[in-house]
């Protein structure tokens, strides 16, 4: 006997949320994931009666943002799932992700425009929800804020020395080094509310990207796993909200490649094989 575990969807749904007068420009990429017994019989027989199709749940997502009126990711994610729920009584349940498209205000005559945005798709914003239907109901079950993409260079204020040595170890130590990270940071609420940007304790994914590179600038760390550590512990000291924060990083540090006269170091890029740094810290 054999046990089946499902979940289709759409991904990459793009838009542009723009113009109105009370509503603030939003784009974003969004992936629906649904989940359910009612579609197992489309695997196993081919009959696909209870199929939403994922066409359809990209139309949906198109409709909706438009219905949207907030300005957060997580808000977001919440509305979405909610009403995919609501209309869609077959979905048992679904996870929606939105990944940032930044929208930053471009310079006007007289300050930042409200009409000229940049688009950037480097670092940015994520969110996550997870909703099940409970007697006919949405009900959100976890939501995950985060920012993803950062990438860090400090000069000074790094080292990595006194680790383990043996016949295969040719790093050398490094008591004053530069130090490039990439960067992804997810954090969770202690309280749902503030999980789904409905609570007092929602902080914006911005303040808290700012947040980290004030620590990084701040901190003298002497490792990658010092330095994120103790970023965490410094949300945590400031946010009571926080209930977990999970750190994924990667060693991008150049490879020291020449000295010049006055002190001038060289650096190159470095090899495509990065060390590997993760953390999760819960309250």
């Amino acid at each position: 006997m054999t046990s089946t575990e499902i979940s289709y969807g759409k991904a990459h749904v793009l838009f542009y949320r723009l113009g109105g007068r009370d509503v603030a420009p939003l784009a974003a990429s969004v992936d629906i994931d649904v989940f359910g017994k009612r579609f197992v019989a489309a695997y196993t027989e081919g009959d696909n009666r209870e199929v939403v199709a994922t066409d359809t749940m990209k139309n949906f997502v198109y409709a909706m943002a438009a219905e949207y009126t907030g300005s957060t990711l997580l808000g977001l994610c919440a509305f979405l799932g909610r009403r995919f729920i609501e209309t869609y009584p077959v979905m048992e349940a679904l996870r929606v992700s939105a990944r940032e498209v930044p929208l930053d205000a471009a310079a006007g005559e007289r300050g930042p425009s409200d009409v000229l945005f940049r688009s950037s798709r480097a670092d940015h914003a994520v969110a996550q929800v997870a909703v099940d239907a409970v007697g006919g109901k949405a009900e959100i079950t976890a939501a995950r804020s985060g920012w993803e993409g950062m990438r860090f260079v400090k000069t000074t204020g790094s080292s990595f020395a006194t680790f383990a040595r043996d016949d295969y170890t040719t790093l050398p130590e490094l008591t004053d080094r530069p130090l490039t990270i990439r960067l992804d940071v997810y954090w969770r609420y202690s309280d749902l509310r503030d999980g789904v940007a409905e609570g007092p304790g929602f902080l914006g994914p911005r303040a808290v990207r700012d947040e980290i590179e004030r620590i990084f600038h701040e901190f003298n760390s002497r490792s990658i796993q010092h330095l994120v550590h103790e970023i965490g512990a410094r949300l945590f000291a400031a946010h009571a909200q926080l209930g977990e924060i999970e750190f994924i990083a990667e060693n991008h540090t150049p490879d020291h490649v020449h000295d010049g006269a006055g002190g001038v170091k060289i650096f190159a890029e470095p090899k495509a094989t990065f060390g590997k740094i993760g953390l999760v810290l819960k309250r």
